[in-house]
């Protein structure tokens, strides 16, 4: 069975970094578009980040630009979200997801209907 299996979640004081990790099991998500997704208690899940099938297109959400980074390793079949100068604002469950058709070009205007596979999500609480 394929799943996305999220890491590196938890509590951090603000001002302080994250690196969440999200490594696919039992495929290869090489020539996937890859993204993060975030929802906090009480809100719908949102967009975040997402990094084309190369790792050469990057997009993010306006609240994260600048200090959020998304990468792929594609040799090591793992996408990557560094977290910098984080705020109590992004206390929520990041979840990765997978693109839903290959060698996707633009990826700027990728929502959340563009993503057919999840991970269970990971917890960041940022405290203030």
């Amino acid at each position: 069975q394929v799943r996305l299996v999220e890491s590196g979640g938890g509590l951090v004081q603000a001002g302080g970094s994250l690196r969440l990790s999200c490594a696919p099991s039992g495929r290869t998500f090489n020539g996937y578009a890859m993204g993060w997704f975030r929802q906090a208690p009480g809100k719908e899940r949102e967009f975040v980040a997402a990094v084309s099938w190369s790792g050469g297109s990057t997009s993010y959400a306006d609240s994260v630009k600048g200090r959020f980074t998304i990468s792929r390793d594609n040799a090591k079949n793992t996408v990557y979200l560094q977290m910098n100068s984080l705020k109590p604002e992004d206390t929520a469950v990041y979840y990765c997801a997978a693109d839903k058709g290959l060698w996707r070009q633009p990826i700027t205007t990728m929502g959340r209907a563009d993503f057919g596979l999840w991970g269970q999500g990971t917890p960041v609480t940022v405290s203030s």
